[in-house]
């Protein structure tokens, strides 16, 4: 059984930064592409950053390039997602998500496999 499992999350001021994990089992991670969508309620999964399933490849919306970093530990079946520079836009439910056709992938309904989330709220 594929389980994701998100921790991390919490309250930061703005300017902030926090450090999403993703703890993977029932897959392996290096063998699937990986993404993290955010979700604010009334508002549909907004995609977020993604990794193929080498690593060789990573994409974010200009919403939060050179802002947030996606990477992966393959030892510890793990994904991360480094905040920094933190606004409170940023504020949302983030959830992680794996793809089995390995390639990055920008769409929420594409993805096989999803954690049930991680509350992040960036105060003022």
């Amino acid at each position: 059984q594929v389980q994701l499992v998100e921790s991390g999350g919490g309250l930061v001021q703005a300017g902030g930064s926090l450090r999403l994990s993703c703890a993977a089992s029932g897959l392996t991670v290096s063998s699937y592409a990986m993404g993290w969508f955010r979700q604010t309620p009334g508002k549909e999964r907004e995609f977020v950053a993604a990794i193929n399933w080498n690593g060789a490849g990573t994409s974010y919306p200009d919403s939060v390039k050179g802002r947030f970093t996606i990477s992966r530990d393959n030892a510890k079946n793990t994904v991360y997602l480094q905040m920094n520079s933190l606004k409170p836009e940023d504020t949302a439910v983030y959830h992680c998500a794996a793809d089995r056709s390995r390639m990055i992938i920008h769409t929420a309904h594409r993805y096989d496999y999803w954690g049930q989330g991680t509350q992040v709220t960036v105060s003022s």
